[in-house]
């Protein structure tokens, strides 16, 4: 396996146009630009605690809905982290977290199993219709979870325990997210080959 775990992906569609760079080994380095900000809020969050460094540059029909750039964003972040993974030798595999923002308190659990699945579940009812910063829908969070774990192949849990404030509870999500991967990519020393009794993930 290489020493580095990092990856390109370019991804263009006529909904948008995707150029992004991550780094499973960083700092917490990141220079995000979607052109949707509060987006760009969460992405550069998730950086910051999963410790990776990433780099986005997207554009798209945003004039339409910021859906389709957001979920772009996601598949290609999924197909990155794929990627960077390569074979999964050494890693720890599983994460979990549980990060508090204000009133807003969210679960996350990380398993790099080679298995897209997704459980999500507790945002309070009427969060996936909240406008937040006016732009970004509170079910944006949910696509963009489902476009990283199908296109990275992992399986995640989240649960939002509580929480009042859309923009705590969708920051909070990305954050436990994070810390969550941030374990389960993490190489371990102890750890022979790939985290598996198949031999493969």
């Amino acid at each position: 396996m290489s020493n580095q775990r990092v990856a390109h992906i370019v991804r263009e569609t006529s909904e948008s146009s995707i150029d992004l760079s991550i780094d499973l080994d960083g700092t917490g380095v990141s220079d995000i630009h979607t052109t949707v900000p509060f987006y760009d809020h969460l992405l550069t969050a998730f950086a910051k605690h999963s410790l990776v460094d990433l780099t986005v540059t997207a554009s798209g029909d945003t004039d339409i809905d910021v859906h389709h750039t957001v979920e772009d964003v996601g598949i290609a972040l999924g197909q990155a982290i794929r990627a960077a993974l390569g074979d999964k030798s050494g890693i720890a595999r599983f994460g979990d977290a549980l990060v508090p923002l204000d009133e807003a308190l969210v679960q996350a659990v990380v398993d790099v199993s080679g298995r897209p699945y997704l459980v999500h579940s507790g945002e309070p009812a009427g969060f996936e219709l909240h406008l937040i910063g006016g732009h970004f829908t509170g079910s944006m969070v949910r696509h963009v979870f489902e476009a990283i774990t199908f296109n990275a192949g992992l399986t995640v849990h989240i649960t939002v325990l509580g929480g009042r404030d859309p923009h705590h509870i969708a920051e909070a999500e990305f954050k436990a997210f994070a810390r969550a991967f941030r374990q389960a990519v993490a190489l371990d020393a102890r750890v022979s080959g790939i985290p598996s009794t198949k031999g493969a993930l």
